[in-house]
Order: structure tokens, then C-alpha cells, then sequence
């Protein structure tokens, strides 16, 4: 496992940010744990015909414009309209690119007009101009098909082909040809869009992602899965490896001289590679990539908190604050992750959007991965080995058995967006309704449900203290706050703080959920969905 930042020196070196309530016993006050994150993952790149570097984040709903000698980022296009899984500038600098969740594609025209060229495309993805000013643009994971698009959005676009196999990352080469990698087969392919035909020019990849030319008419692709950079002859299909990195790379662009950039999904980067040496310079990363659920383990008496961060599992050590990692996608057989728990030394995730649930034994290895529950959003193992998970939009709490998971009942239903668990040790569980504004609690045996408080907004993490407090971040009000479970009394922890990120039209409200998290001396963690970061509360 690769350490990614130490965050013990950062302790000395990070201003306090804020001071809290002298509420629950005592007063807090707010540390960063781990540095900022530049993005909210990041995705499409390229470069403008004036060398400005853009790359897109789909999660973050934003263009970033980077700085290649300083690494700084500023928003380029905000969101909603920035959301950008792949951007491209057009011979004439009108910039497009692909809203993903949004099924959408936005262009900005050099005049600052902003049009929509498609929209009720669920999953677009990738796109590219020709030199004379068509655009083509593909669906993938949510579609797979490939259409040409109007770029004065006046005329709805013109399916040429489907069913290619997850047409991706692709550009067009000196001959005119479209050249992409098929991302489920493996493979480069070469499409005339003008008759709609397709041949393979390549294969044996890991997972093609993206590919790009150069000035010279090279072909180059990156392999996500592989964490490899590719040049590949088009008339034989021998492929030239070029660069090694880490996995879950996700795009590549040339500027004009023929520097090579890249991004990278799980450590939110732009790294620079020379295609000559193979060397890869990292402009700009973060520690996290999207911080979702943590979770506290004190498995062998050292407390370790892990974070769902999307992209990869990973988790800090408080003793001296590295952050290190755990699993990243396409390098790792994991599926998207935002929550996370910890029972009896193992660690299990769900992923939300993926509809995934997995855990990992206590030497953190990964166990089976099970797919098709409902928007999951946890999941925690029992101890006779069943697992629970809390299906966020059906409302509903499931218990599952058996090697696949796949003897699954309805522990409780009727829920209001259940969310965040945490077992009570006394054979029940605490759940967060964040769309109802509750915290209640399941008895694991019948699945009476009681309510332990409501008049919340938006409840997502929690955590309890040794006293018997429950933890709970009421993102609705940006704060943290402490509830008796007993009488439901609620005494307020912190206010104002950088949680509750809001997630693109039709998404689930949970989106990105914030994480609670308490160390034996007190001090409460949370995740920030806002600065994809870990902050602390320091109980003075």
C-alpha cells in the first residue's frame, strides 16, 4: 500500500479553522486531517489551442482549468451546467463536452454562449471534432451507441451506430477515421462515420480507456486497468508501452508541442508524461478523491480510520496521520464505494450508485463482490455473518445470507431514505432517515422500528461515544450534534461546517455521504464532501 501524504505534519502546519460549541460536556475545535483536494474525481482532459489544461469531474459538476507550473485549479465552467466527463475544443474554440449523469452535452460558443446540443441521453460520455467542425459524441455504461451531433444544437442528433462494446475515450486521425477503445472488449477500433462501419485495429488490453494522436499522426491510449500508456500502430496493431502509473486512469490530451497529460480518477490527478523517457510528474493530486463515509477500528489495539473515497478504499493512521490505501478501482476487484463499517476486525462497503456490497477480512483482503441491491447506502456484518444493508430509495433495511448473498428479506421497510448504520450492541441498530429527519433505531430480531428523535435535516453519519451519545452529522444544518438516545435530546457539537455538497438534479439526495467518526480520547472525525478532506474535533 502506497502512502499518499502524512498527515501528522500537517497537524502543526494547519491552521485552526474554526472553534466550536462548549456544549456535551466540553468545547471542540476544528483541525484538518488531511490537505485538500483539488476536484471532486476527475475525468476528460484537454488542451486548448491557447494552452489552457481543462479537465472535467463528473461527481464535482465542474471544468477545472489547471495550472501547469503552479498545479493551482480554478472553476472553469461551475456547476450545474460544468458536470464533464469528456471535453473537446472545436476548430472554431467552441468547447463541448459530455454531463454523464446528466445525459446531456453542453458547448460553450467563444462568445460565452452556452448551448445544449443533446439532452435525455442517459450516459454520455466521450466526444471529439473533426477539422472541419462535426461533432461526434457516444453513450457508454448507461447507452452504447455513437451519434453526430448538430453544434448549433438546432437539429437533434443522428444515431450512426450501437452496440460496439462501450465506445470511449476516442479522437479522429490524419485518414479521417474515428479511432476508440472498446472499453468491454478490449480493443481499438476504427469507425467510418459516415458509413457506420467499424473494424478492430488492436487488442489485448486490460481496459482501454481513452485514446489521443499527436501532432505526428501517433496513436496513444492509457489503460485504466493496467495504469499503462500506450503508442499503438494503427495499420498493425502492435502496441508500444510508453509509461507506467498507478491504476484508474481515466483520459489523456496533447497540447501543441506535444506534451502528454493525464488524469487520474482515484488519487484526483494531472500528471505529465514524457512519451520519450517514460517519466510521469504529477501537476496536481489529493490525498482524497472523493471523501465519503469513514468508519473508526481499533482492530489490534492501533485505531485506524478508513474512508470510502469512490475511487478506492483507503485509510489514516492516527497515529502519525499517513493516509495509506487499501483498494482502488480496475487495480482492485471493488465497485465504486461511499460507505463503510467495521465489525469484528473486517470492514465492509457499499456503493451506492453501483448497487454493490463487499467486505474485507481482517487482514483487509477482499471478500466476494455482491451486486443488486438498491441504492445501498451501508452495509454491516453480523455476527452470525449475515449482513445487513440499508436500501436507500426503496426505504427499506435487508438482511442478507448465503456465499452469494442471495437469500435476502426485508428486516424493515417504510423507512424515509434510510442511510447510515451503527450497531447498538444491544442486539438492535441505529439508522439516519435523511429524508425524513430521524434517527431511529431496528431491533435486529423483529424489526420493530422506534424512533430515537426526529426534526432533523438531512441526518447521514453517526457514530456513538463510550457514553452512549449518538454522533450525528445534520448536514442539512452543516453541523454536528449529539443526541441522547434515551430521551432524544439533541445539544449542538459544531456549527458552519464545509458539509453538504448538493448533487446533480435526479441523483439521490444522499449523493456523497458524510461520515462520523469518534476516537477512544473523544475527538471526533467527519468527512467533507465539500473539500473532499478529513477534519477532526478536538475535544479540549
Amino acid at each position: 500500500m502506497r502512502a499518499l501524504v502524512n498527515a501528522a505534519a500537517l497537524f502543526a502546519a494547519l491552521m485552526v479553522v474554526a472553534a466550536c460549541s462548549e456544549e456535551n460536556g466540553g468545547s471542540y475545535t476544528l483541525e484538518a486531517v488531511t490537505a485538500p483536494s483539488p476536484f471532486h474525481g476527475i475525468h476528460g482532459i484537454t488542451v486548448t489551442k491557447d494552452g489552457k489544461i481543462l479537465a472535467g469531474s463528473v461527481v464535482g459538476s465542474a471544468i477545472y482549468e489547471i495550472d501547469r507550473q503552479s498545479g493551482e485549479t480554478s472553476i472553469f465552467e461551475p456547476a450545474p451546467e460544468g458536470m464533464a466527463d469528456d471535453l473537446e475544443e472545436g476548430p472554431d474554440g467552441t468547447l463541448a463536452w459530455t454531463a454523464f449523469l446528466d445525459g446531456k452535452v453542453y458547448a460553450r460558443k467563444p462568445g460565452g454562449t452556452l448551448l445544449t446540443l443533446a439532452e435525455g441521453f442517459p450516459g454520455m460520455n466521450s466526444l471529439a471534432w473533426t477539422d472541419d467542425g462535426r461533432l461526434f459524441a457516444t453513450q457508454v455504461f448507461l447507452g452504447d451507441a455513437l451519434y453526430e451531433l448538430d453544434p448549433s444544437g438546432e437539429n437533434l442528433p443522428r444515431k450512426i451506430m450501437e452496440g460496439m462494446g462501450g465506445l470511449n475515450g476516442f479522437d479522429f486521425g490524419p485518414d479521417g477515421k474515428l479511432y476508440g477503445p472498446l472499453w468491454f472488449k478490449k480493443q481499438v477500433a476504427r469507425v467510418d462515420v459516415d458509413s457506420g462501419t467499424l473494424e478492430v485495429v488492436a487488442d489485448g488490453f486490460a481496459t482501454p480507456a481513452a485514446v489521443n494522436f499527436n501532432s505526428k499522426g501517433e496513436l496513444h491510449l492509457v489503460d485504466t486497468e493496467a495504469g499503462h500508456v500506450y503508442r499503438v500502430d494503427t495499420t498493425t496493431g502492435e502496441k508500444t508501452l510508453l509509461a507506467e502509473v498507478d491504476p484508474a486512469i481515466d483520459n489523456l490530451a496533447f497540447d501543441g508541442d506535444d506534451n502528454l497529460f493525464i488524469t487520474n480518477m482515484a488519487d484526483n490527478a494531472v500528471i505529465a508524461v514524457n512519451t520519450e523517457t517514460g517519466e510521469s510528474k504529477s501537476i496536481v493530486s489529493g490525498p482524497l478523491a472523493v471523501a465519503g463515509d469513514i468508519v473508526m477500528s481499533g482492530a489490534a489495539g492501533e485505531e485506524t480510520l478508513y474512508v470510502a473515497d469512490l475511487f478506492s478504499i483507503r485509510k489514516i493512521d492516527l497515529a502519525d496521520g499517513s493516509v495509506s490505501e487499501v483498494a482502488r478501482v480496475w487495480s482492485s476487484n471493488i465497485d465504486y464505494p461511499m460507505s463503510i463499517s467495521a465489525t469484528g476486525g473486517s470492514i465492509t462497503v457499499a456503493a451506492l450508485t453501483a448497487g454493490a456490497v463487499q467486505s474485507f477480512d481482517n487482514e483487509e483482503k477482499a471478500l466476494a463482490l455482491h451486486h443488486g441491491f438498491t441504492t445501498p447506502a451501508d452495509a454491516i456484518v453480523l455476527e452470525d455473518g449475515s449482513i445487513v444493508v440499508s436500501e436507500y430509495t426503496r426505504g427499506a433495511i435487508v438482511r442478507a445470507a448465503g456465499d452469494d448473498l442471495d437469500e435476502r428479506s426485508d428486516l424493515a421497510s417504510g423507512l424515509e431514505g434510510p442511510s447510515m448504520m451503527m450497531l447498538d450492541g444491544k442486539d438492535g441498530l441505529f439508522i439516519t432517515e435523511r429524508d425524513g429527519g430521524s434517527v431511529s433505531r431496528i431491533d435486529l430480531a423483529s424489526g420493530e422500528r422506534s424512533v430515537v428523535v426526529e426534526g432533523l435535516s438531512a441526518p447521514e453519519g453517526l457514530d456513538i461515544t463510550p457514553e452512549g451519545h449518538l454522533i450525528v452529522a445534520e448536514v442539512g444544518e452543516k453541523r454536528i450534534v449529539a443526541i441522547n438516545p434515551e430521551t432524544g435530546e439533541k445539544e449542538i457539537i459544531a456549527n458552519d461546517l464545509p458539509i453538504g455538497f448538493e448533487g446533480p438534479d435526479g441523483a439521490p439526495a444522499l449523493f456523497i455521504p458524510t461520515g462520523v467518526a469518534i476516537a477512544a480520547n473523544g475527538d471526533i472525525y467527519f468527512s467533507s464532501d465539500v473539500d473532499a478532506r478529513i477534519y477532526r474535533l478536538k475535544k479540549g
